[in-house]
């Protein structure tokens, strides 16, 4: 499976999710692995690769950091969109 759609099944499994629950990195990999049958570290990075080009973020709340979606508002303020 390329990089590409494992990122689609990853940004899919987020909009799911998004105001249901905060996931962890780890959670997301887990998931994503399982429903792919990819290896972990495959998947890992294509999450970061979606991290570092701003499609994805991490947010930090509660002691915990979280992957999520980021906010148009924060993709503006970034110069992303």
């Amino acid at each position: 499976m390329e990089q590409e759609e494992i990122q689609g099944k990853i940004f899919e499994y987020m909009q799911q999710m998004k105001g249901k629950k905060k996931l962890k990195e780890k959670d997301i990999i887990k998931k994503i692995s399982a429903d792919t049958g990819e290896e972990k570290d495959t998947v890992k990075k294509a999450l970061r690769a979606m991290i570092d080009v701003g499609k994805l973020m991490y947010s930090y709340g509660g002691g915990a950091s979280s992957v999520e979606i980021p906010s148009e508002e924060y993709l503006k303020e970034k110069g992303l969109i």
